[in-house]
């Protein structure tokens, strides 16, 4: 009798150990969790805590603020290279050799006055990958600023109607992107775009474009639904040479700001219309 017992009490105490190691380890790992969440949540609670006394402390100012942005053909200033490093931290570089598609290459640096260059070659060869259709294309894009519990502070530009950029080109093409945060898909986000044309030589160049002449897109394509910039929702604005040209190109970047141009008065420059279910044709930007 006992030797028919000894086998079943070794397995059902080994059964038994493996149980109680099974839980200390989902122990271990739980607290591990809670401990993590902890440490979140204090960071949470100082980032908000510093949120919140800088808005108490810009209450006073509100009401200057709103006056002075009711003011019209004035320009105010969003982004700015003023030569330090920060000006060039708000914003990200990339290209088609970023997702191992292509050959151009692309930088941003500080000129010797401190205003901002946006170079690099542009390359259409199409990597032999049996998969890659079309290359070149060189982007900057400006970093959305994150706030408390991981939200994005959108750029409010209802009181303006006007773009305006200071910059100094190379006599090539540019496209500036506007994304709205609640214009995303599964893969990549939706944007209103505008064809920038640029002066070759050594004079500045004043460009204003106002937000009734963006076109909506997807995915890099002009969509049949249009509809205006939602100005209230803009996280980024990028500038992108595809021009298909392939060659060195140069854009220098002073300012870029939005104004309230009491002489414009349409809202959007292109038609609206519905589109019959299921058709879908859209043409590139380029």
């Amino acid at each position: 009798m006992f030797r028919l017992l000894k086998p079943r009490l070794s397995i059902s105490s080994i059964n038994k150990r493996t149980f109680y190691e099974q839980r200390n380890v989902r122990l271990k790992e739980e607290e591990w969790i809670f401990s993590k969440i902890f440490r979140r949540l204090q960071i949470v609670k100082k980032v908000w805590k510093d949120e919140w006394d800088k808005h108490v402390r810009d209450i006073p100012n509100i009401a200057k603020i709103t006056k002075e942005f009711s003011q019209p053909n004035q320009e105010d200033v969003v982004w700015k290279f003023d030569g330090t490093a920060k000006s060039l931290e708000q914003w990200i570089v990339n290209c088609d050799r970023d997702w191992h598609y292509g050959y151009s290459t692309a930088n941003l640096e500080l000129s010797s006055t401190g205003t901002g260059i946006f170079h690099g070659v542009l390359d259409t060869r199409v990597m032999k990958d049996g998969r890659t259709t079309t290359a070149g294309y060189c982007n900057i894009t400006s970093i959305p600023k994150w706030v408390n519990f991981k939200g994005i502070v959108c750029h409010d530009w209802s009181n303006y109607n006007e773009l305006i950029l200071r910059v100094r080109g190379d006599g090539r093409c540019y496209l500036i992107n506007l994304s709205c945060s609640k214009y995303i898909d599964a893969t990549w986000y939706d944007a209103h775009n505008y064809l920038m044309y640029t002066r070759g030589g050594p004079y500045w160049q004043v460009v204003r474009i106002p937000f009734s002449k963006f076109v909506y897109t997807k995915k890099a394509q002009l969509h049949e639904l249009q509809h205006p910039v939602s100005k209230p929702n803009i996280n980024s604005l990028g500038i992108t040479i595809a021009d298909k040209k392939p060659g060195p190109f140069r854009l220098e970047i002073d300012r870029i700001s939005v104004c309230l141009n009491p002489a414009i008065f349409e809202t959007f420059a292109y038609e609206m219309y519905d589109v019959p279910r299921g058709r879908t044709n859209s043409v590139y930007m380029y």
